[in-house]
């Protein structure tokens, strides 16, 4: 099967699952449903295209495919930005309850803890990508000891409040949040179509891609500016979905058997679209809301991730 077919039957399946989604369960009152579900599709392709786009990108330029950009702390920053929130000023904070202020701040929050993170990096010669994912690791480590430290302290009823964001969920995304992250992604990705030639040649590794004329730390440095900034987009709009990436990018390795990036990307986007919506298809109609869509997501990235790495050490 060419490329071309594969990324076919993954367009085929997304727009099935998006029907299917879009239509079950709907007895007649289209006017009143039908906008409210086509808002959280058009916020689950969002944040399916961030995770999965930078998962790739942030593989490749690791050249290790069992890590993801959530490594390098911005999810545990997420966690510590709204635990701060209600910690100092309470769980009836406008900073809390209005999702776009709310997005707002964690945005910014995670985008200057990651432009720290590279400066501290990057700043001096002989900086290396191997350090930004040890110190990654340390900060990450880190902020969540900060935040249950916190956690333990505030008042149990806020607390409560507080879980609701320490699960990604689609039922709080608005349309006009949407629609500024729509436009954010679209920057974003205006900016990495001129990297994309470089892609295919760093996945060889430094020492090649140097040899090849590529100026690597130019190159890494505003690749994970990008990286970044997906991330963080898609996290302060629905929460943190820790193993959604390193599921779809490692399934879409498999099935599409190539190291082109123009089609790994667009299919691993396609793979992550039909993960979410199928997962949030079930967690409505199966389930009924008795679980979120990220238990079920990092439950099964958690098991393929414990498979990844049984299988690279029998190898």
């Amino acid at each position: 099967m060419t490329y071309k077919a594969k990324l076919g039957v993954l367009s085929v399946g997304a727009l099935v699952v998006i029907a299917l989604f879009l239509t079950v369960g709907v007895n007649g009152s289209w006017d009143y449903v039908f906008p409210r579900r086509a808002w959280k599709i058009a916020s689950i392709v969002l944040t399916g295209a961030c995770i999965a786009f930078s998962t790739v990108l942030f593989q490749t330029i690791t050249n290790n495919k069992i890590l993801t950009p959530n490594i390098i702390g911005l999810d545990s920053m997420y966690m510590l930005a709204q635990t701060a929130v209600v910690y100092v000023f309470g769980s009836g904070t406008k900073l809390l309850v209005d999702n776009n202020l709310n997005f707002a701040l964690t945005l910014v929050i995670m985008m200057l803890f990651a432009g720290l993170l590279y400066k501290m990096m990057f700043q001096r010669e002989g900086g290396h990508i191997y350090h930004l994912l040890l110190v990654g690791i340390i900060m990450g480590t880190l902020l969540g000891s900060l935040t249950t430290f916190m956690q333990v302290l505030i008042d149990p009823n806020e607390f409560l409040v507080l879980q609701g964001k320490m699960f990604a969920s689609y039922n709080k995304v608005q349309g006009q949040l949407t629609t500024i992250c729509f436009v954010v992604v679209l920057l974003i990705a205006m900016y990495y179509f001129r990297l994309a030639k470089y892609m295919d040649v760093l996945s060889l590794g430094k020492d090649q891609a140097v040899s090849l004329g590529v100026d690597y730390n130019a190159v890494v440095k505003r690749l994970l500016i990008v990286i970044a900034a997906l991330i963080s987009v898609a996290t302060a709009l629905v929460g943190p979905i820790t193993f959604l990436g390193l599921l779809v990018a490692n399934v879409t390795y498999q099935f599409m058997r190539t190291y082109r990036h123009a089609v790994l990307v667009p299919g691993s986007i396609l793979l992550s679209v039909i993960a979410l919506v199928g997962g949030q298809l079930i967690v409505e109609k199966v389930f009924t809301f008795t679980t979120t869509l990220s238990v079920i997501i990092n439950l099964i990235g958690g098991v393929y991730f414990l498979y990844l790495l049984l299988r690279e050490n029998k190898s």
